[in-house]
């Protein structure tokens, strides 16, 4: 889409909430998208937490304003509301990492293992998982499953590396990855630590998709001082917090809109200014008009995949 002039854009989110009225809906962002559909969303922030909140509402319509991925997981979770994707090509290059069909060959190969699948994955995928996991609350899920039971982790070879190197326990990894965050090198991170000591560094754990710095972290490669491993709305809340006035970002550049909004006079510093999800910047107000006009693009799941990966997502839930 061109870009809108002022009274173009105005006009627009004018109409967007007329829409959003009339069809008792809600809008939810993901911190990853374009400020624009940040600042028109009823609740920004991490995949999981939108759909929670989404379900909790009264709304009959859900706007995800996200990755496909995302929004089957509030489909999954409000089966009677109709949730709907501005664009059905925001995809995950993560997610995309293995099919249903990979993931049934990889159980016939470990017949008696325990899948664990990363909130990154279509709702299929989930349907075939014993339990799913944020990188929040990852650790946690693995610690739950007995020590003599093999663990199929997937997706994000660099989470799974990560759960490895702190729990001293074997996985089977799929080498899977975000092609967004695999670029965030120890190097460059390095390099930028090294130009501002004093600043507080912030790395990205959860949904989107996972930096490898967790990685890089845990094995010695980046040091852990003044580093904290937050959910981007942890980092958010951070940023608020901390005393710090500067501070390097190591995630996806569209976090940078709520830091600088909500704290006009710090400073953000992101690892790679290029780390753009072209999924992510899909969704425009034009194709949040026109999904809500038309009431395009719903996300429909068959009920027999969405109550199987609706068991994984509830006993990852009861452990966090």
């Amino acid at each position: 889409m061109e870009r809108l002039e002022t009274k173009q854009i105005d006009h627009m989110i004018d109409d967007i909430q007329r829409l959003k009225e009339s069809r008792n809906a809600v809008i939810l962002a993901h911190n990853y998208q374009i400020g624009e559909i940040q600042d028109i969303a009823d609740f920004t922030g991490d995949s999981l937490k939108l759909s929670q909140e989404a379900a909790e509402t009264e709304a009959e319509v859900i706007i995800f304003c996200g990755v496909n991925f995302m929004a089957e997981t509030a489909a999954i979770l409000s089966p009677e509301k109709t949730v709907l994707v501005p664009d059905p090509e925001a995809g995950c290059s993560l997610a995309d990492t293995i099919s249903i069909d990979q993931l049934k060959a990889w159980k016939n190969k470990y017949t008696n293992a325990v899948v664990v699948s990363y909130i990154n994955t279509t709702a299929e995928i989930k349907a075939e998982s014993d339990y799913c996991c944020t990188s929040t609350n990852a650790l946690k899920v693995i610690n739950a499953i007995p020590s003599d039971k093999e663990i199929l982790f997937l997706p994000d070879i660099f989470l799974g590396t990560y759960l490895q190197t702190i729990t001293g326990r074997k996985l089977q990894l799929w080498p899977g990855e975000c092609h967004v965050h695999a670029g965030i090198l120890p190097s460059v991170v390095n390099n930028l630590r090294d130009q501002h000591p004093d600043a507080e560094f912030l790395v990205h754990p959860e949904c989107g998709c996972l930096t490898p710095s967790m990685y890089y972290l845990a094995n010695g490669n980046i040091s852990s001082k003044n580093a904290h491993i937050l959910s981007t709305e942890g980092m958010i809340r951070r940023a608020k917090e901390s005393c710090a006035d500067r501070f390097i970002i190591a995630t996806e550049v569209g976090i940078l809109h709520r830091m600088k909004q909500d704290n006009p006079c710090k400073t953000f510093l992101p690892v790679n200014p290029d780390a753009v999800c072209e999924y992510m910047k899909r969704t425009t107000l034009d194709t949040v008009y026109k999904s809500l006009q038309e009431m395009i693009y719903p996300v429909t799941i068959p009920k027999n995949i969405s109550i199987k990966a609706k068991r994984a997502i509830d006993k990852m839930i009861e452990l966090a």
